[in-house]
């Protein structure tokens, strides 16, 4: 995987309460490109993070429906990352842990 790609696979931390309690697990959630693979996800947090990943666990989140103004609408979906790290590595940068 070259360069470029891995700085467009991990759009960014998906923070909720859930993921805050994934962190003490040693489990971190990110949102990811739609089209990202198990393979590239890994890769891209062993390149970015330095850290060793245990294994990573893809869903694809659908948009809900909500009423508007002028009808029904939807929000977009999008797909989000579990990445468990190895034992003793943790992400002490990350906004979900502790």
């Amino acid at each position: 995987m070259n360069q470029e790609r891995v700085f467009k696979v991990l759009l960014g931390p998906h923070v909720t309460e859930k993921a805050a309690f994934a962190a003490e697990n040693n489990q971190y959630v990110f949102k990811v490109a739609s089209d990202a693979t198990k393979p590239e996800i890994k890769q891209a947090v062993q390149v970015l993070f330095g850290k060793k990943v245990d294994r990573v666990q893809v869903l694809n989140v659908k948009g809900k429906t909500k009423r508007t103004a002028q009808g029904l609408g939807r929000r977009q979906g999008y797909r989000k990352a579990y990445v468990s790290l190895a034992a003793g590595e943790t992400l002490e940068d990350f906004t979900g842990a502790e």
